[in-house]
């Protein structure tokens, strides 16, 4: 369960964990039963069961379902599971992941590294590996776990949500990982290529204009009619509202679009990129 520490600095998680060991020390309570014997009634150390009830943990789904079954709580404890679960992951993702499921149309543009609705595991770890300093071990698997969540959205059974990337080349070409990590990620773009909700463009190097000089960025248009843009940089996640600014990354994108390949142009041009590797 090392993965599961609780962020003590995330006001929203902490509220959900209060809850959920409110709930569990209660019911525990209620049978009887000490932690320590608690413990063995779901298979756990006292120590973890501990951790849990002082909210230094985060319970997994596993032993949230051994917990109401031990305790006979009728499903009352299990079903938990889906808000402690999402409290798993960093305040910023869960925010943007919130974001894009309201979201019936999401554009991005990336010049540095393959979006990460778009990566494979493989190139999330090599990725998220780069980072200076380091994520500590807990956290690195947290933020792995986080972008991977993030990708179910890309086949969910919405019928009206649509999805345009575009890449810059040198996203294609910068070897994250290795040439075997390259490739699969690769292959993972031609395959999400092949979506009927999906247009992947790849912007060229050799084009003479670039209207995404200034970096990446996101736009997303919402159920209500808006739209919001998201912007992250170094050491900051910013979601953009002011219509004005908005405006700015609309015409920015309309006119990045216009300069990459089309949808089938790009398709091509990545096999060719595969074929090299």
């Amino acid at each position: 369960m090392s993965e599961w520490e609780a962020g003590l600095d995330d006001e929203e998680a902490g509220a959900v964990m209060r809850t959920v060991v409110r709930q569990l020390k209660l019911w525990r309570e209620s049978a009887g039963l000490t932690q320590a014997e608690f413990g063995a009634a779901i298979g756990y150390g006292e120590e973890l069961v501990s951790s849990v009830e002082r909210g230094r943990r985060i319970p997994r789904p596993e032993y949230l379902e051994a917990a109401d079954e031990a305790l006979g709580a009728g499903g009352k404890i299990a079903a938990l599971k889906q808000d402690v679960a999402e409290v798993r992951y960093p305040k910023k993702v869960r925010d943007l992941k919130n974001l894009e499921a309201e979201a019936t149309e999401l554009c991005a543009y990336n010049n540095s590294v393959i979006h990460g609705l778009l990566q494979t595991e493989e190139y999330v770890r090599a990725s998220l590996a780069t980072r200076r300093p380091p994520f500590a071990e807990d956290d690195f698997e947290r933020h792995v776990a986080a972008r991977l969540a993030r990708q179910e959205i890309l086949t969910g059974t919405t019928p009206l949500r649509l999805f345009n990337f575009v890449q810059c080349e040198a996203t294609l070409r910068r070897p994250i990982g290795g040439r075997m990590v390259m490739r699969r990620q690769l292959e993972r773009l031609l395959e999400v290529g092949q979506l009927r909700n999906v247009d992947l463009q790849v912007l060229p190097l050799d084009r003479e204009d670039n209207a995404g000089l200034a970096g990446s960025f996101r736009l997303l248009r919402l159920r209500d009619g808006s739209t919001v843009g998201h912007n992250e940089v170094q050491l900051v996640s910013r979601v953009i509202t002011d219509p004005r600014e908005v405006q700015v990354l609309d015409i920015r994108y309309g006119t990045i679009r216009a300069q990459a390949l089309t949808p089938r142009e790009s398709l091509a041009f990545i096999e060719k990129l595969l074929g090299e590797k």
